[in-house]
């Protein structure tokens, strides 16, 4: 490994969760247990509204895609770390590493962006349910999820970039078990005022404005829920957003876990804790937030399994 002031480095290093050999084949059959959850009950929820017509609905729609995201996000990072593990090496290449950040870059803001439009779609449904067919209509579904990927890909492309002009020290390990993007710029040696400024302006932008059209949307259906009569009509109107409250909650419960466990704390472990929670286990949990709340799903999967037998 090449290492020196500005020196172009060839590798880095991912110190992951433990060194102690006794821990290794526990963190692999934990961390491949989860991932395999996570990717076969995505795939599961996308079978399903592929399968059964009558989830041909915008809502679905977008639910497949938040699927398909939350799928190339955990392999973005767990397949790397499962193979460290396994090769008992910490090693994982610069470009490995500036790939594994594009694509964090990527899939986080895509997660976001598919959570933001779900809360849009729960509020014309909800608070103007007689022009929802109108509204969110097949053109406007496939508009919102191009419009999502092209500024994901922007940051990602724009972070990425401005990552490559950096100059690295000899200290190149980062405390993680992926190339997180704040760990990896505070390893150059030189100023990073420039990387932290779009890092934050980013995060202030992808993360704060849509969690504002959330927050707004949730309001107008709390009002509009409270304006039925009827116990059962509140109930089904709620019922039909809950899931999506409760992924939305996890989501950004987790990710605001990883920067004040970073910035409070300093404490690499509490940070990597918060991160896993962030990266591998909301993930796998979307799913069964769906499923188990959710008889449409359940009943296409039951359909599609029985018309294999």
């Amino acid at each position: 490994m090449k290492a020196g002031n500005d020196t172009q480095i060839s590798e880095f290093l991912l110190l992951g969760f433990s060194e102690e050999p006794e821990l290794q084949p526990f963190l692999f059959g934990l961390f491949l247990s989860m991932y395999l959850v996570t990717v076969l009950g995505n795939l599961l929820i996308i079978l399903a509204t592929i399968s059964d017509s009558h989830l041909h609905t915008p809502m679905y729609f977008f639910l497949s895609n938040l699927s398909f995201v939350d799928i190339c996000f955990v392999s973005t990072t767990v397949p790397k770390m499962l193979v460290n593990i396994q090769t008992h090496s910490k090693v994982i290449t610069f470009a490995g590493c500036i790939t594994q950040i594009g694509h964090c870059l990527l899939f986080a803001a895509l997660d976001i962006f598919m959570l933001t439009v779900m809360a849009y779609d729960r509020y014309v449904a909800i608070c103007h349910p007689l022009h929802y067919t109108v509204t969110i209509n097949p053109r406007l579904c496939g508009l919102l999820v191009l419009a999502s990927w092209i500024l994901s890909a922007l940051n990602s492309s724009l972070q990425t970039l401005i990552v490559l002009r950096l100059s690295f020290c000899t200290d190149l390990e980062i405390p993680h078990f992926f190339c997180e993007l704040n760990q990896v710029i505070h390893l150059a040696c030189y100023d990073t005022f420039l990387n932290d400024v779009v890092m934050y302006l980013a995060a202030m932008l992808l993360g704060g404005g849509p969690l504002t059209g959330i927050i707004y949307s949730y309001s107008k259906i709390v009002s509009s829920i409270r304006a039925i009569s009827s116990a059962q009509g509140k109930y089904k109107a709620f019922s039909t957003c809950a899931s999506h409250i409760l992924i939305v909650s996890l989501f950004y419960g987790t990710l605001l876990g990883v920067y004040l466990s970073s910035a409070a704390t300093g404490n690499s472990h509490s940070s990597a804790a918060a991160l896993v929670m962030y990266t591998v286990v909301t993930p796998m949990l979307n799913p069964f937030i769906y499923s188990l709340r959710n008889k449409d799903i359940k009943g296409a999967l039951t359909q599609f399994f029985r018309r294999k037998q």
